[in-house]
Protein backbone atom coordinates (compact mmCIF):
# COMPACT_ATOMS: atom_id res chain seq x y z
CA UNK A 1 0.00 0.00 0.00
CA UNK A 2 1.12 3.74 -0.86
CA UNK A 3 1.86 6.08 1.70
CA UNK A 4 -0.86 8.16 0.21
CA UNK A 5 -3.09 5.62 0.35
CA UNK A 6 -1.73 4.86 4.22
CA UNK A 7 -2.47 8.43 4.80
CA UNK A 8 -6.11 8.64 3.52
CA UNK A 9 -6.84 5.53 5.76
CA UNK A 10 -5.38 6.95 8.44
CA UNK A 11 -7.25 9.85 8.24
CA UNK A 12 -10.97 7.81 7.77
CA UNK A 13 -9.29 6.22 10.97
CA UNK A 14 -8.96 9.36 13.18
CA UNK A 15 -12.38 10.38 12.21
CA UNK A 16 -14.33 7.23 13.12
CA UNK A 17 -11.74 6.74 15.94
CA UNK A 18 -12.58 10.24 17.46
CA UNK A 19 -16.34 9.78 17.08
CA UNK A 20 -16.01 7.21 19.30
CA UNK A 21 -13.58 7.90 21.80
CA UNK A 22 -11.56 4.92 20.94
CA UNK A 23 -8.93 6.18 24.00
CA UNK A 24 -8.29 3.07 26.48
CA UNK A 25 -9.43 3.39 29.80
CA UNK A 26 -6.11 4.17 31.46
CA UNK A 27 -5.46 6.64 28.97
CA UNK A 28 -8.95 8.25 28.60
CA UNK A 29 -9.02 9.90 32.05
CA UNK A 30 -5.00 10.73 31.33
CA UNK A 31 -5.87 12.96 28.56
CA UNK A 32 -8.95 14.54 30.11
CA UNK A 33 -7.08 15.58 33.02
CA UNK A 34 -3.91 17.22 30.79
CA UNK A 35 -6.84 18.95 28.59
CA UNK A 36 -8.39 20.88 31.22
CA UNK A 37 -5.33 21.25 33.46
CA UNK A 38 -2.82 22.87 30.61
CA UNK A 39 -3.53 25.74 28.53
CA UNK A 40 -1.73 25.01 25.48
CA UNK A 41 -2.32 21.88 24.63
CA UNK A 42 -5.19 19.59 23.97
CA UNK A 43 -5.78 15.78 24.34
CA UNK A 44 -9.33 15.69 24.01
CA UNK A 45 -9.60 16.48 20.16
CA UNK A 46 -9.13 20.39 20.49
CA UNK A 47 -6.42 22.53 19.89
CA UNK A 48 -2.44 23.25 20.02
CA UNK A 49 -1.93 27.02 20.46
CA UNK A 50 1.21 29.01 19.89
CA UNK A 51 2.84 30.55 22.77
CA UNK A 52 4.00 34.26 21.79
CA UNK A 53 5.06 36.78 24.48
CA UNK A 54 4.13 35.31 27.05
CA UNK A 55 0.53 34.34 25.78
CA UNK A 56 -0.88 31.34 24.62
CA UNK A 57 -2.68 32.67 21.50
CA UNK A 58 -5.17 30.42 18.87
CA UNK A 59 -3.66 30.53 15.65
CA UNK A 60 -5.66 32.10 12.96
CA UNK A 61 -3.94 29.47 10.99
CA UNK A 62 -6.05 28.05 7.60
CA UNK A 63 -4.49 24.65 7.64
CA UNK A 64 -4.12 22.87 10.88
CA UNK A 65 -2.45 19.36 11.55
CA UNK A 66 -4.35 16.10 13.30
CA UNK A 67 -2.18 14.84 16.38
CA UNK A 68 -3.53 11.43 17.06
CA UNK A 69 -2.50 8.52 19.65
CA UNK A 70 -0.15 6.27 17.72
CA UNK A 71 -2.31 3.48 19.55
CA UNK A 72 -5.44 3.95 18.27
CA UNK A 73 -5.49 6.44 15.89
CA UNK A 74 -7.63 8.67 18.29
CA UNK A 75 -7.67 12.64 17.55
CA UNK A 76 -5.51 13.63 20.35
CA UNK A 77 -5.66 17.69 19.22
CA UNK A 78 -4.54 20.20 16.25
CA UNK A 79 -1.86 22.06 15.26
CA UNK A 80 -1.80 24.93 13.40
CA UNK A 81 0.52 25.65 10.50
CA UNK A 82 1.54 29.17 12.13
CA UNK A 83 1.13 31.98 10.15
CA UNK A 84 3.27 34.07 8.41
CA UNK A 85 2.44 37.02 10.58
CA UNK A 86 2.09 35.05 13.95
CA UNK A 87 5.70 33.45 12.93
CA UNK A 88 6.76 37.49 12.51
CA UNK A 89 4.79 38.29 16.12
CA UNK A 90 6.91 35.29 17.99
CA UNK A 91 10.24 36.79 16.35
CA UNK A 92 9.13 40.04 17.53
CA UNK A 93 8.61 39.35 20.95
CA UNK A 94 11.42 37.59 21.53
CA UNK A 95 13.83 40.39 19.66
CA UNK A 96 12.48 42.75 22.49
CA UNK A 97 12.50 40.60 25.47
CA UNK A 98 16.27 40.10 24.54
CA UNK A 99 16.93 43.53 25.02
CA UNK A 100 16.13 43.47 28.74
CA UNK A 101 16.86 38.94 29.46
CA UNK A 102 20.15 39.49 28.13
CA UNK A 103 21.44 42.04 30.38
CA UNK A 104 19.72 40.50 33.17
CA UNK A 105 22.26 39.04 35.64
CA UNK A 106 23.36 35.20 35.59
CA UNK A 107 22.08 34.80 39.03
CA UNK A 108 18.54 35.56 37.58
CA UNK A 109 19.12 33.42 35.06
CA UNK A 110 20.62 30.68 37.31
CA UNK A 111 17.76 30.99 39.60
CA UNK A 112 15.48 31.07 36.40
CA UNK A 113 16.53 27.15 35.79
CA UNK A 114 16.48 25.97 39.54
CA UNK A 115 12.78 26.98 39.31
CA UNK A 116 12.31 24.91 36.36
CA UNK A 117 13.86 21.79 37.58
CA UNK A 118 11.79 22.00 40.29
CA UNK A 119 8.70 22.05 38.52
CA UNK A 120 9.62 19.58 36.01
CA UNK A 121 10.56 17.39 38.62
CA UNK A 122 6.88 18.34 39.96
CA UNK A 123 4.88 17.79 37.02
CA UNK A 124 7.00 15.06 35.18
CA UNK A 125 3.70 12.21 35.29
CA UNK A 126 2.18 14.96 33.56
CA UNK A 127 4.18 15.28 30.78
CA UNK A 128 4.96 11.96 30.62
CA UNK A 129 1.65 11.18 30.34
CA UNK A 130 1.48 13.22 27.39
CA UNK A 131 4.13 12.17 25.69
CA UNK A 132 2.60 8.55 26.17
CA UNK A 133 -0.54 9.60 24.03
CA UNK A 134 1.27 11.46 21.42
CA UNK A 135 4.39 9.69 20.75
CA UNK A 136 3.56 5.78 21.95
CA UNK A 137 6.47 5.52 24.17
CA UNK A 138 6.00 2.96 27.17
CA UNK A 139 5.66 4.86 30.36
CA UNK A 140 8.67 4.07 31.57
CA UNK A 141 10.30 5.63 28.58
CA UNK A 142 8.52 8.66 28.52
CA UNK A 143 9.88 9.04 32.65
CA UNK A 144 13.19 8.91 30.62
CA UNK A 145 12.68 11.18 27.67
CA UNK A 146 12.40 13.87 30.25
CA UNK A 147 15.01 12.47 32.56
CA UNK A 148 17.64 13.25 30.17
CA UNK A 149 16.37 16.95 29.37
CA UNK A 150 16.26 17.26 32.99
CA UNK A 151 19.48 16.49 33.29
CA UNK A 152 20.54 19.27 31.14
CA UNK A 153 18.75 22.01 33.07
CA UNK A 154 20.35 20.73 36.42
CA UNK A 155 23.43 21.12 34.61
CA UNK A 156 22.90 24.94 33.01
CA UNK A 157 22.99 26.12 36.93
CA UNK A 158 26.06 25.72 37.01
CA UNK A 159 26.17 28.73 34.64
CA UNK A 160 27.81 30.97 37.25
CA UNK A 161 31.26 29.02 36.60
CA UNK A 162 31.12 27.68 33.01
CA UNK A 163 30.28 31.36 31.44
CA UNK A 164 33.41 33.01 33.32
CA UNK A 165 35.64 34.55 30.52
CA UNK A 166 39.11 35.36 30.77
CA UNK A 167 41.60 38.00 31.97
CA UNK A 168 45.08 38.30 31.75
CA UNK A 169 47.41 41.70 32.23
CA UNK A 170 49.50 41.50 29.21
CA UNK A 171 51.98 44.36 29.94
CA UNK A 172 52.27 46.66 32.56
CA UNK A 173 49.11 48.09 32.81
CA UNK A 174 47.32 46.89 29.73
CA UNK A 175 44.47 44.56 30.39
CA UNK A 176 42.75 41.74 27.98
CA UNK A 177 39.51 40.51 28.89
CA UNK A 178 37.37 37.64 27.15
CA UNK A 179 33.71 38.16 28.29
CA UNK A 180 31.26 35.32 26.99
CA UNK A 181 28.11 37.64 25.58
CA UNK A 182 24.47 36.04 23.93
CA UNK A 183 23.98 35.64 20.09
CA UNK A 184 20.34 37.10 20.37
CA UNK A 185 17.26 35.06 18.99
CA UNK A 186 17.51 31.67 18.27
CA UNK A 187 15.96 28.86 17.49
CA UNK A 188 15.37 25.60 17.96
CA UNK A 189 13.39 22.57 16.00
CA UNK A 190 12.94 19.60 17.30
CA UNK A 191 12.07 15.58 16.28
CA UNK A 192 8.99 13.72 17.06
CA UNK A 193 10.73 10.69 18.61
CA UNK A 194 12.09 12.68 22.11
CA UNK A 195 9.43 15.65 22.71
CA UNK A 196 10.72 16.14 25.95
CA UNK A 197 14.21 15.70 26.50
CA UNK A 198 14.95 18.00 22.68
CA UNK A 199 13.51 21.00 24.05
CA UNK A 200 15.22 20.63 27.24
CA UNK A 201 18.21 20.30 25.43
CA UNK A 202 17.82 24.19 24.16
CA UNK A 203 15.64 25.75 26.45
CA UNK A 204 17.42 26.06 29.66
CA UNK A 205 20.78 26.93 27.36
CA UNK A 206 19.74 28.78 25.29
CA UNK A 207 18.22 31.38 27.95
CA UNK A 208 20.75 30.84 30.66
CA UNK A 209 23.32 32.45 28.50
CA UNK A 210 21.37 35.61 27.96
CA UNK A 211 19.76 34.59 24.45
CA UNK A 212 15.39 34.30 24.06
CA UNK A 213 14.38 31.14 21.85
CA UNK A 214 11.53 30.59 19.26
CA UNK A 215 10.76 26.59 19.51
CA UNK A 216 9.25 25.19 17.04
CA UNK A 217 8.56 20.96 18.50
CA UNK A 218 7.50 18.57 15.96
CA UNK A 219 3.78 18.83 14.48
CA UNK A 220 3.29 15.24 15.57
CA UNK A 221 3.28 15.40 19.20
CA UNK A 222 4.11 19.64 20.74
CA UNK A 223 2.16 18.54 24.01
CA UNK A 224 5.46 18.33 25.98
CA UNK A 225 6.67 20.80 24.90
CA UNK A 226 3.69 23.20 25.15
CA UNK A 227 4.14 22.06 29.04
CA UNK A 228 7.18 22.51 29.27
CA UNK A 229 6.61 26.34 28.26
CA UNK A 230 4.00 26.92 30.36
CA UNK A 231 6.32 25.29 33.19
CA UNK A 232 8.90 28.09 31.93
CA UNK A 233 6.81 30.87 32.66
CA UNK A 234 5.31 30.01 35.83
CA UNK A 235 9.27 29.49 36.53
CA UNK A 236 9.12 33.28 36.08
CA UNK A 237 10.75 33.70 32.47
CA UNK A 238 9.25 36.91 31.47
CA UNK A 239 6.96 36.97 28.33
CA UNK A 240 8.94 36.62 24.87
CA UNK A 241 11.84 35.18 26.38
CA UNK A 242 10.91 31.62 25.06
CA UNK A 243 8.49 31.26 22.29
CA UNK A 244 6.49 27.76 20.68
CA UNK A 245 5.28 28.09 16.90
CA UNK A 246 4.06 24.98 15.56
CA UNK A 247 3.99 23.83 11.54
CA UNK A 248 5.96 22.14 8.80
CA UNK A 249 7.97 23.10 6.13
CA UNK A 250 6.95 26.79 5.82
CA UNK A 251 7.50 27.19 9.44
CA UNK A 252 11.29 25.94 9.20
CA UNK A 253 12.17 27.64 6.41
CA UNK A 254 10.77 31.17 8.27
CA UNK A 255 13.57 30.23 11.12
CA UNK A 256 16.23 29.71 8.45
CA UNK A 257 14.93 32.82 6.51
CA UNK A 258 14.55 35.13 9.21
CA UNK A 259 17.39 38.15 9.53
CA UNK A 260 16.71 38.34 13.43
CA UNK A 261 17.43 34.92 14.05
CA UNK A 262 20.82 34.29 14.71
CA UNK A 263 21.21 30.35 15.53
CA UNK A 264 19.63 27.30 14.90
CA UNK A 265 19.56 24.12 17.02
CA UNK A 266 17.97 20.61 14.64
CA UNK A 267 17.50 17.23 15.82
CA UNK A 268 15.99 14.70 13.09
CA UNK A 269 16.64 13.03 9.99
CA UNK A 270 18.77 13.62 6.99
CA UNK A 271 16.54 15.12 4.29
CA UNK A 272 15.37 18.18 7.16
CA UNK A 273 18.83 18.26 8.28
CA UNK A 274 20.99 18.99 5.36
CA UNK A 275 17.90 21.67 4.10
CA UNK A 276 17.92 23.69 7.38
CA UNK A 277 22.37 23.24 7.74
CA UNK A 278 22.66 24.73 3.90
CA UNK A 279 19.64 27.17 4.14
CA UNK A 280 20.16 28.39 7.43
CA UNK A 281 24.35 28.90 7.13
CA UNK A 282 23.51 30.91 3.67
CA UNK A 283 21.77 33.04 5.69
CA UNK A 284 24.61 33.72 7.99
CA UNK A 285 23.09 31.83 10.83
CA UNK A 286 25.24 29.29 13.33
CA UNK A 287 23.48 25.90 12.82
CA UNK A 288 24.51 22.78 14.67
CA UNK A 289 22.54 19.56 12.93
CA UNK A 290 22.30 16.38 14.21
CA UNK A 291 21.04 14.32 11.63
CA UNK A 292 20.65 10.02 11.06
CA UNK A 293 22.16 7.17 12.44
CA UNK A 294 23.64 3.56 11.66
CA UNK A 295 25.12 2.45 15.04
CA UNK A 296 26.74 -0.53 15.24
CA UNK A 297 27.49 -3.22 18.69
CA UNK A 298 30.60 -5.91 18.01
CA UNK A 299 29.68 -8.60 20.12
CA UNK A 300 33.35 -10.66 21.15
CA UNK A 301 33.55 -13.96 22.15
CA UNK A 302 34.75 -12.87 25.68
CA UNK A 303 32.05 -10.66 26.28
CA UNK A 304 29.38 -11.58 29.37
CA UNK A 305 27.24 -13.05 27.43
CA UNK A 306 23.65 -11.88 29.91
CA UNK A 307 25.13 -8.10 29.98
CA UNK A 308 25.93 -8.16 25.83
CA UNK A 309 22.44 -9.90 24.80
CA UNK A 310 20.12 -7.95 27.37
CA UNK A 311 21.84 -4.91 26.14
CA UNK A 312 21.67 -5.40 23.26
CA UNK A 313 17.71 -6.07 22.81
CA UNK A 314 17.25 -3.16 25.19
CA UNK A 315 19.18 -0.76 23.11
CA UNK A 316 17.76 -1.83 19.54
CA UNK A 317 14.00 -2.29 20.73
CA UNK A 318 13.72 0.38 22.94
CA UNK A 319 11.41 3.41 21.93
CA UNK A 320 10.29 0.91 19.20
CA UNK A 321 13.90 1.38 17.65
CA UNK A 322 12.90 5.23 17.44
CA UNK A 323 16.23 6.39 18.75
CA UNK A 324 18.86 8.50 16.61
CA UNK A 325 21.31 6.35 19.11
CA UNK A 326 19.37 2.65 18.88
CA UNK A 327 21.58 -0.12 18.32
CA UNK A 328 20.15 -1.01 14.87
CA UNK A 329 23.32 -3.33 13.67
CA UNK A 330 24.82 -5.92 16.06
CA UNK A 331 28.33 -7.75 14.69
CA UNK A 332 28.72 -11.14 15.93
CA UNK A 333 32.64 -11.70 16.32
CA UNK A 334 33.72 -15.56 16.01
CA UNK A 335 32.17 -17.92 18.53
CA UNK A 336 29.82 -15.14 19.59
CA UNK A 337 27.54 -16.00 16.00
CA UNK A 338 26.64 -19.25 18.01
CA UNK A 339 24.69 -16.75 20.29
CA UNK A 340 22.27 -15.54 17.44
CA UNK A 341 19.71 -18.36 18.79
CA UNK A 342 19.34 -17.42 21.99
CA UNK A 343 19.33 -13.24 21.14
CA UNK A 344 16.05 -14.01 18.67
CA UNK A 345 14.70 -16.22 21.46
CA UNK A 346 14.98 -13.01 24.26
CA UNK A 347 13.35 -10.50 21.78
CA UNK A 348 10.58 -12.95 21.10
CA UNK A 349 9.99 -12.70 24.37
CA UNK A 350 9.33 -8.57 24.63
CA UNK A 351 5.77 -7.37 24.47
CA UNK A 352 4.21 -5.08 22.39
CA UNK A 353 1.56 -2.95 23.19
CA UNK A 354 0.21 0.46 24.17
CA UNK A 355 2.15 2.40 26.23
CA UNK A 356 -0.14 2.87 29.59
CA UNK A 357 -0.31 -1.22 29.52
CA UNK A 358 1.29 -3.15 32.02
CA UNK A 359 4.75 -4.69 30.88
CA UNK A 360 5.11 -3.20 27.70
CA UNK A 361 8.64 -4.00 25.94
CA UNK A 362 7.63 -1.99 22.29
CA UNK A 363 4.65 0.47 21.69
CA UNK A 364 3.59 1.96 18.35
CA UNK A 365 5.39 3.41 15.64
CA UNK A 366 4.54 7.60 15.37
CA UNK A 367 2.56 6.88 12.72
CA UNK A 368 1.09 4.39 9.38
CA UNK A 369 3.63 5.99 7.40
CA UNK A 370 6.77 4.71 9.40
CA UNK A 371 4.73 1.46 9.83
CA UNK A 372 4.79 1.13 6.00
CA UNK A 373 8.49 2.19 5.98
CA UNK A 374 9.62 -0.04 8.48
CA UNK A 375 7.94 -3.14 7.26
CA UNK A 376 9.23 -1.74 3.26
CA UNK A 377 12.68 -2.14 4.16
CA UNK A 378 12.06 -5.41 6.67
CA UNK A 379 10.95 -7.02 3.09
CA UNK A 380 13.09 -6.00 0.93
CA UNK A 381 15.95 -8.06 3.51
CA UNK A 382 14.13 -11.19 1.75
CA UNK A 383 14.18 -10.02 -1.36
CA UNK A 384 17.49 -9.32 -1.61
CA UNK A 385 18.46 -12.76 0.50
CA UNK A 386 19.10 -11.90 4.00
CA UNK A 387 17.31 -13.92 6.35
CA UNK A 388 14.23 -13.06 8.95
CA UNK A 389 15.13 -14.67 12.07
CA UNK A 390 12.55 -13.01 13.38
CA UNK A 391 9.62 -11.48 11.88
CA UNK A 392 7.51 -8.65 13.28
CA UNK A 393 5.48 -7.56 10.53
CA UNK A 394 1.65 -8.13 10.81
CA UNK A 395 1.48 -8.33 14.66
CA UNK A 396 -1.99 -7.99 16.34
CA UNK A 397 -1.73 -6.47 19.14
CA UNK A 398 -4.83 -7.36 21.76
CA UNK A 399 -7.40 -4.39 22.23
CA UNK A 400 -5.23 -2.07 19.61
CA UNK A 401 -5.92 -3.16 16.59
CA UNK A 402 -5.81 0.19 14.73
CA UNK A 403 -2.36 0.69 16.49
CA UNK A 404 1.18 1.75 14.25
CA UNK A 405 2.95 -1.79 15.78
CA UNK A 406 5.60 -3.70 14.54
CA UNK A 407 6.87 -6.50 16.49
CA UNK A 408 10.75 -7.06 17.31
CA UNK A 409 12.57 -8.20 13.96
CA UNK A 410 15.78 -9.51 13.66
CA UNK A 411 17.26 -9.85 10.33
CA UNK A 412 20.83 -11.15 8.90
CA UNK A 413 22.37 -9.46 6.54
CA UNK A 414 25.16 -7.94 4.20
CA UNK A 415 26.44 -4.40 4.01
CA UNK A 416 25.19 -4.21 0.68
CA UNK A 417 21.42 -4.56 1.49
CA UNK A 418 19.31 -1.73 1.51
CA UNK A 419 17.79 -2.79 5.17
CA UNK A 420 21.71 -2.17 6.45
CA UNK A 421 22.41 0.89 4.06
CA UNK A 422 18.80 3.01 5.32
CA UNK A 423 18.30 4.13 8.85
CA UNK A 424 14.99 1.37 9.67
CA UNK A 425 14.00 3.45 12.93
CA UNK A 426 11.78 0.78 13.79
CA UNK A 427 12.41 -2.07 16.12
CA UNK A 428 14.50 -3.50 13.48
CA UNK A 429 18.14 -5.69 14.54
CA UNK A 430 20.58 -6.43 11.81
CA UNK A 431 23.04 -9.05 12.24
CA UNK A 432 26.32 -8.90 10.66
CA UNK A 433 28.92 -11.95 10.86
CA UNK A 434 32.76 -11.25 10.98
CA UNK A 435 35.92 -13.25 11.92
CA UNK A 436 37.70 -10.99 13.92
CA UNK A 437 37.91 -7.35 16.15
CA UNK A 438 39.28 -5.88 12.39
CA UNK A 439 36.33 -7.07 10.18
CA UNK A 440 34.48 -5.53 12.66
CA UNK A 441 35.97 -2.24 12.44
CA UNK A 442 36.34 -2.08 8.80
CA UNK A 443 32.41 -2.25 8.46
CA UNK A 444 31.98 0.42 11.12
CA UNK A 445 34.63 2.60 9.97
CA UNK A 446 33.03 2.24 6.07
CA UNK A 447 29.60 3.37 7.25
CA UNK A 448 28.92 6.85 6.45
CA UNK A 449 27.26 8.05 9.78
CA UNK A 450 29.02 8.10 13.01
CA UNK A 451 26.83 8.78 15.95
CA UNK A 452 27.19 5.83 18.21
CA UNK A 453 28.90 2.43 18.63
CA UNK A 454 29.68 0.12 21.21
CA UNK A 455 31.31 -2.92 21.79
CA UNK A 456 30.96 -6.03 24.43
CA UNK A 457 34.19 -7.37 25.96
CA UNK A 458 35.97 -8.54 29.25
CA UNK A 459 39.79 -7.75 27.60
CA UNK A 460 40.62 -4.31 28.54
CA UNK A 461 42.99 -4.30 25.59
CA UNK A 462 40.29 -5.21 22.73
CA UNK A 463 38.46 -2.12 24.52
CA UNK A 464 41.58 0.02 23.72
CA UNK A 465 41.93 -0.81 20.19
CA UNK A 466 38.35 -0.65 19.50
CA UNK A 467 38.32 2.73 20.87
CA UNK A 468 41.25 3.85 19.29
CA UNK A 469 40.71 2.84 16.19
CA UNK A 470 36.97 3.25 15.51
CA UNK A 471 36.17 5.93 13.72
CA UNK A 472 32.56 6.91 15.38
CA UNK A 473 31.83 9.98 18.24
CA UNK A 474 30.26 8.18 20.69
CA UNK A 475 31.04 4.92 22.09
CA UNK A 476 30.46 2.57 24.27
CA UNK A 477 32.42 -0.49 25.89
CA UNK A 478 29.82 -2.87 28.10
CA UNK A 479 27.15 0.37 27.66
CA UNK A 480 24.72 -0.18 24.90
CA UNK A 481 23.71 3.81 24.15
CA UNK A 482 26.58 5.49 25.11
CA UNK A 483 25.12 9.41 25.17
CA UNK A 484 27.23 11.78 27.05
CA UNK A 485 25.83 13.09 30.47
CA UNK A 486 25.30 16.90 30.36
CA UNK A 487 28.46 17.77 31.83
CA UNK A 488 30.54 16.50 28.66
CA UNK A 489 28.87 17.16 25.02
CA UNK A 490 27.53 15.43 22.47
CA UNK A 491 29.81 14.34 20.34
CA UNK A 492 28.54 12.13 17.35
CA UNK A 493 30.34 13.08 13.77
CA UNK A 494 30.96 11.98 9.78
CA UNK A 495 27.11 11.96 7.88
CA UNK A 496 25.27 12.04 11.45
CA UNK A 497 26.31 15.96 12.46
CA UNK A 498 26.79 18.90 10.49
CA UNK A 499 28.13 21.96 12.25
CA UNK A 500 31.01 22.96 14.29
CA UNK A 501 30.01 22.71 18.00
CA UNK A 502 27.61 20.34 19.64
CA UNK A 503 24.60 20.00 22.15
CA UNK A 504 24.92 20.72 25.79
CA UNK A 505 27.60 20.93 28.32
CA UNK A 506 30.33 23.30 27.64
CA UNK A 507 29.85 22.85 23.66
CA UNK A 508 26.41 24.64 24.53
CA UNK A 509 28.12 27.67 26.25
CA UNK A 510 29.95 28.08 22.77
CA UNK A 511 26.98 27.54 20.72
CA UNK A 512 25.23 30.05 22.63
CA UNK A 513 27.48 32.67 23.07
CA UNK A 514 30.05 34.38 21.29
CA UNK A 515 33.81 36.43 22.87
CA UNK A 516 33.50 39.82 23.20
CA UNK A 517 37.56 40.78 23.77
CA UNK A 518 38.35 44.10 25.59
CA UNK A 519 42.02 45.42 25.55
CA UNK A 520 42.31 48.22 28.16
CA UNK A 521 45.08 50.66 29.43
CA UNK A 522 45.20 52.17 32.79
CA UNK A 523 48.48 53.91 33.20
CA UNK A 524 48.95 55.52 37.04
CA UNK A 525 51.67 57.87 35.54
CA UNK A 526 48.99 59.30 32.99
CA UNK A 527 47.43 61.08 35.81
CA UNK A 528 50.79 63.26 35.71
CA UNK A 529 52.82 63.10 32.18
CA UNK A 530 52.72 66.73 30.37
CA UNK A 531 54.03 65.05 27.04
CA UNK A 532 52.78 62.38 24.64
CA UNK A 533 54.44 60.19 22.68
CA UNK A 534 54.44 59.64 18.80
CA UNK A 535 56.43 56.19 19.03
CA UNK A 536 54.57 53.02 17.30
CA UNK A 537 52.92 51.38 21.20
CA UNK A 538 54.94 48.07 21.43
CA UNK A 539 53.28 46.60 24.23
CA UNK A 540 56.46 46.20 26.68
Amino acid sequence: MSVARLRAVGARRISTSASRNALGSAARPLAEKISSEWRGTSMTGGTTKNFIGGEFVESKATEWIDVVDPSTQTLLSKVPQTTSSEFDQAVDAASQAFKTWSKTSVLTRQRFVLELQHLLRQNSEAIANSIVLEQGKTLADAHGDLLRGLQVVENAASITTTLMGEKIEVSKDMDTEVRRVPLGVCASIAPFNFPAMIPLWTIPMATVTGNTLILKPSERDPGAAMMIAELCQRAGLPPGVVNVVHGQVPTVNAICDHPAIKAISFVGGDKAGKHIYERGTQHGKRVQSNMGAKNHAVLMPDANKNLALNSIIGAAFGAAGQRCMAISVVILVGEAQSWLPELVERARKLKVSGGFEKDTDIGPLISPAAKERVTRLISSATEEGGSLHLDGRGIQVANYPDGNFVGPTIIEANTSMTCYKEEIFGPALVVLRAETLDDALDTINANRYGNGTAIFTQSGATARKFETEVEVGQIGINVPIPVPLPMFAWSGNKASFLGDIGFYGKSAINFYTQNKTTTSLWRAQDALATRASVNMPTHH
